[in-house]
């Protein structure tokens, strides 16, 4: 597992993704149809329409960099949305990865404070 800071953004993108797309075409949908800043050091995240395989597409300071996980058996709890795409936490990404369904969860409010000021979550 590569290592995640808990400050980087993580956007998914909602819908299905051609896996075959690498660093040109990813980089298009993350440009174009999720308006998205392609060099912030966010991961994007794609999926496919089986939902057994993942892309997450990263800019490391230097380069693009694009990270694959395919399933051996059952799928990703990709989210439904009609969004073009989610804002993820660090933490949210690692259980979607390890095969945490948020589905039927919800975050209470309670007092975090961080150095961003969105101290209510």
């Amino acid at each position: 597992m590569f290592l995640l800071s808990p400050d980087v953004e993580v956007y998914l993108a909602c819908g299905v993704t051609d896996m075959r797309k690498s660093f040109d075409g990813l980089s298009a949908i993350v440009t174009e149809q999720l308006d998205l800043e392609l060099l912030s050091g966010a991961l994007f995240v794609f999926c496919n329409r089986r939902k057994d395989r993942l892309k997450i597409l990263h800019w490391d300071g230097s380069g693009l960099v694009v990270y694959a996980k395919r399933l051996e058996r059952g799928t990703f709890s990709w989210p439904h949305s009609d969004a073009a795409s989610l804002r993820y936490t660090e933490f949210e990404l690692r259980s979607l990865l390890h095969g945490i369904d948020f589905s039927d969860v919800r975050e209470r409010k309670w007092f975090r404070k961080s150095h961003r000021g969105d101290d209510l979550r």
